[in-house]
């Protein structure tokens, strides 16, 4: 009996062995809780157990029965042994259980894992950088080779070891991932920043049609352009003379520095005396030295709430002056467009012949002798040249030969009204069927007119020749932009009679005259029609008949001695046309009888 009680020790050892390996893996996940417990597990039998079994001390019966009956010592040890035996079993299939359920949960949390990371593109990027890595390496060793091939041949080693060899490859790699690290870290940002990269194409937010930005932006423009016109108005002056000393000072350092070489120091010098002018207005200090005496225009406050009115006001007079700043621009670039590409033959001929001969003049004489005689070229042309051209216009109009060429240069809608006219005198020297030709037919129709615009202008006089009509010398004939006419109605608030005090009808401009033909006259010398000299005209102005209307009206306003309240021609299509007829040929008219004013 002791003999078998020897044998059943062994097994007890191995069982409690097998125990504790279980109990570690059944306490190493992190979420035991989330399982169910061993008495609570529906697969779990009657005789399973929980950890305070394994913990409580067993030999307490069999110590009672050694007690009472020491000679039954090894069967009721055998038999416990066996039941202890199919209990731990029992416990044994417990555990594996839950080691079961862990395993399948901890493979639930892998599987969520690998779906939230992204496996694959960390994959890829590993392999890029490997890439990169492997490049690196290879350039890298390929400037090694090279600087070995370089340096000068050394004599042969002894062999050595094989953990000599070793060793040296070891320290070879070190030293050219230190050498690689090295140079990644001082040029690998220069490097980055030479990579090419697709353009991006940002699309700028455009903002909405707001009145208040409207007139913010006109003020910007007018602030930013302030020190242009003042710097453009001050050579002007300089040109013109208007301040004798200044222009006579300026006249004598600019030639004396011209002729001794030094014209571009001497600008150079005005731009950095400038610049430290400028910084010390930025300081503080108040320095204001012009030519022309700087008028200061007042400056209006910004209206917050306008009414419907204004703002519509506010949108036609930006968008008239839009509109006329836009016209320049576009007959500066047309002359030039049209300079270059032979449209005037007899113009771009002198331009050709004036740049051959300047790059002749380049290729032979010296660099210091032609800087020297464009300076007094420029000097004299500046301050003498100019200065009796715009004293002298007439003078101007026969030798000034830039300005004569500039002028002679026609834009693009020019071009378009003389190919239209042409046109319309080969037709109607075509049509010889009608026996009277009138001036309307012949008229072309300016670009950008309607059809229904241009019978409102092409109105002429009824009763026979102009100047019979308005009895007017036969020299006296309309301009050629007012050849048909401006329809227009006469109020003439001198009159109380509602038949006098509103007339329709055309009105003309001549060289001297500006005549008013009533559509209601019966006869060549009706009393209707108004004849006024322009040297008469005291005042001139655009008008506004109804302030209730937005915009900026339709009607010009003419004040004569004879009349006591100006006279008004209204309901004018082409008002802003007629203004500047009228007001440019008065204007040439007082010149020529009063240069003095």
């Amino acid at each position: 009996m002791a003999a078998i009680h020897n044998v059943k020790v062994k097994p007890k050892a191995a069982v409690l062995n097998m125990l504790k390996r279980l109990d570690k893996i059944r306490f190493r996940g992190p979420k035991r809780d989330d399982f169910l417990d061993l008495p609570d597990s529906p697969t779990g039998s009657d005789t399973e157990c929980s950890d305070d079994i394994l913990l409580r001390p067993r030999p307490s019966l069999r110590d009672n029965d050694e007690q009472r009956d020491p000679a039954g010592l090894g069967t009721l040890s055998v038999m416990q042994d066996l039941r202890s035996e199919s209990e731990r079993l029992n416990e044994v299939k417990g555990h594996l259980e839950i080691a079961l359920l862990e395993k399948h949960f901890l493979q639930e949390e892998l599987r969520k894992l690998r779906e939230e990371t992204n496996v694959e593109t960390l994959k890829q990027e590993l392999e890029r950088e490997r890439s990169r890595r492997l490049d690196l390496e290879q350039k890298m060793s390929d400037v090694l080779k090279t600087r070995c091939e370089d340096s000068p041949p050394q004599p042969p080693r002894k062999q050595q070891t094989p953990a000599a060899n070793g060793t040296d490859k070891q320290q070879k790699e070190t030293v050219c991932s230190r050498l690689h690290n090295w140079l990644y870290d001082r040029f690998g940002v220069y490097i980055e920043d030479f990579r090419f990269q697709p353009e991006e194409n940002t699309v700028e937010a455009e903002e909405p049609l707001s009145a208040k930005r409207l007139t913010e932006n006109m003020r910007r423009l007018k602030r930013g352009a302030r020190p242009v016109t003042n710097f453009l108005r001050n050579l002007s002056a300089l040109s013109n003379w208007h301040s004798v000393y200044t222009s006579a000072i300026a006249f004598i350092i600019y030639m004396n520095a011209a002729w001794h070489g030094w014209a571009i120091p001497l600008f150079l010098f005005l731009a950095i005396l400038r610049l430290s002018l400028n910084y010390l207005i930025a300081k503080g200090w108040r320095i204001q030295w012009s030519i022309v005496p700087e008028v200061s225009e007042p400056v209006e406050p910004p209206k917050e709430d306008l009414t419907v009115s204004e703002k519509f006001q506010l949108v036609l007079d930006v968008a008239q002056k839009a509109q006329n700043l836009f016209g320049k621009m576009a007959d500066v670039l047309e002359k030039i467009k049209n300079l270059f590409m032979w449209v005037q033959p007899e113009i771009t001929q002198k331009l050709y012949v004036s740049l051959w001969v300047a790059f002749i003049s380049s290729c032979v004489l010296p660099y210091k002798l032609m800087g020297f005689m464009i300076g007094l070229y420029a000097g004299i042309k500046f301050f003498i040249i100019d200065f009796l051209f715009k004293s002298c216009p007439k003078l101007r109009d026969k030798y000034d030969t830039p300005y004569i060429m500039w002028n002679n240069l026609p834009t693009d809608p020019q071009l378009k009204e003389r190919s239209n006219a042409t046109v319309s005198r080969r037709l109607s020297g075509c049509e010889k069927v009608q026996p009277v030709v009138s001036r309307s037919s012949l008229a072309t129709i300016p670009p950008g007119v309607t059809r229904e615009e241009e019978s409102g202008r092409s109105h002429n006089p009824k009763k026979g020749v102009f100047h019979e009509v308005f009895n007017l010398p036969e020299i006296e004939r309309p301009l050629p932009i007012c050849e048909n006419g401006w329809r227009c109605c006469l109020i003439n608030r001198d009159r109380k009679m509602p038949t006098d005090y509103i007339r329709n009808g055309m009105l003309y401009v001549t060289e001297n005259y500006l005549c008013f033909e009533s559509s209601s006259s019966r006869s060549g010398s009706s009393k209707k029609n108004k004849v006024i000299k322009l040297v008469d005209i005291t005042d001139i102005q655009k008008y506004k008949v109804l302030s209730v209307l937005p915009g900026s009206g339709m009607g010009i306003s003419i004040a004569t001695p004879s009349t006591q309240k100006p006279l008004v021609f209204g309901a004018m299509i082409h008002r802003d046309e007629a203004f500047e007829t009228i007001f440019t040929q008065y204007m040439k008219i007082m010149t020529t009888t009063n240069p003095e004013t």
